[in-house]
């Protein structure tokens, strides 16, 4: 990762008003996982799309290769992925 991508981020859940920080060395995934989100992992290496998650707000870098031009309007990878915002998921 760059240093561009490599900093910290926070994913907002809008349901809850509850604030995620993801950390330099976290991935989206695990900061979801460990928060109770229900979200299955797949490969890890964002080439499945297991672990797509909807958001409605962000600049998310996205770093996988499963997801379509349109599909990452709406969805991204938290596997791989980060952003240069913070993110918001809404149920």
């Amino acid at each position: 990762m760059t240093m561009v991508t490599n900093r910290p981020f926070e994913i907002y859940l809008a349901w809850s008003e509850r604030v995620l920080d993801v950390g330099a060395d976290q991935s989206a995934l695990d900061v979801l996982q460990a928060a109770g989100l229900p979200i299955e992992p797949g490969c890890m290496t964002g080439g499945c799309g297991e672990c797509r998650t909807a958001y409605v707000q962000g600049d998310i870098v996205h770093m996988d290769t499963c997801l379509s031009e349109g599909e990452r309007q709406h969805y991204f990878c938290p596997c791989v992925s980060r952003a240069m915002t913070r993110i918001v998921l809404a149920q």
